[in-house]
């Protein structure tokens, strides 16, 4: 029996299980987490990993575990959030620019191009500085900062398609611009958008993180990643594990999210090369 292309591709299997054991942490967080994640045991601080904690406590004896759960919760309605309002714009954007050209195309990209131009962190930074905290007000500074992505990528898969037989075709028969646009050009921009996608989840909570480990995230007690490394570091010396654990749940989520992407950019896009060297069937 022939094993179905997606399953031999190792990167795709391995991000596929990281990112689905991530999701339905955060779907599933009252169930999984085995404490209140508010509730401080001032008696049991910094305890080490044991059966009662899975993980250890914090500072203030909450239970690891439990606020690593919940916190996939947080970074991952952020991350879903901004990635799929960034798609939206960015994909927009690129196939009226990539469609029309000209001065449309002109201004559009001028106005991608100064957004690109600020640091994105600090832009970032700025944005919920003065937006105050709030899951919405991050997603919208990751939003500001990542939409530019779709937008560069599908304007190209748009500068190639507007020139193919079908696209000519329908302007022939007089299709209106709209038309063309959402039912000739998108479906075939779907690939790239796909694979941005979910490289962009990664992106998204590394940028939450950020914002929530130098103070400008959800304030607590909310549970999230950047907070409880942030602690963290204020006793590496005597009790590393704390950003060890909290650091190491961001990477590996982070790069389960990216082995996704390489995954499925290998699937949905035949020019690339699979993991053993030869080109993909």
């Amino acid at each position: 029996m022939r094993v179905p292309k997606a399953l031999r591709n190792t990167s795709l299997v391995i991000g596929a299980l990281i990112s689905g054991a991530i999701v339905l942490a955060a779907i599933f967080a009252p169930y999984i987490a085995t404490y209140d994640v508010a509730k401080m045991d001032m008696m049991h601080r910094f305890a080490w990993p044991s059966a009662g904690h899975i993980l250890g406590t914090d500072n203030f004896g909450r239970d690891l575990w439990s606020r690593l759960v919940f916190g996939a919760r947080v970074s991952m309605s952020i991350a879903l959030i901004s990635v799929l309002v960034s798609a939206i714009i960015g994909t927009v954007v690129g196939l009226v620019s990539g469609y029309f050209g000209g001065w449309v195309d002109n201004v559009l990209m001028r106005i991608t191009d100064v957004f690109l131009g600020f640091p994105p962190l600090i832009l970032a930074l700025a944005i919920v500085a003065v937006m105050g905290p709030g899951i919405l007000n991050i997603a919208f500074a990751i939003i500001v900062v990542n939409w530019t992505e779709y937008a560069r990528v599908v304007r190209a898969a748009t500068l190639v398609l507007r020139e193919q037989n079908y696209v000519q075709a329908a302007k022939a028969i007089g299709a209106s611009p709209a038309r063309i646009i959402f039912r000739e050009l998108l479906p075939n921009t779907w690939g790239p958008i796909i694979v941005l996608a979910s490289l962009g989840v990664g992106t998204a909570i590394i940028s939450e993180s950020a914002l929530s480990f130098l103070g400008f995230g959800l304030p607590p007690p909310t549970p999230t990643w950047g907070w409880t490394l942030a602690y963290g570091t204020r006793f590496i010396r005597d009790e590393p594990w704390l950003s060890i654990i909290a650091g190491a749940t961001i990477m590996v989520s982070v790069l389960g999210f990216n082995l996704l992407g390489d995954g499925l950019r290998d699937i949905l896009d035949p020019r690339q090369l699979t993991r053993g060297g030869g080109k993909a069937k």
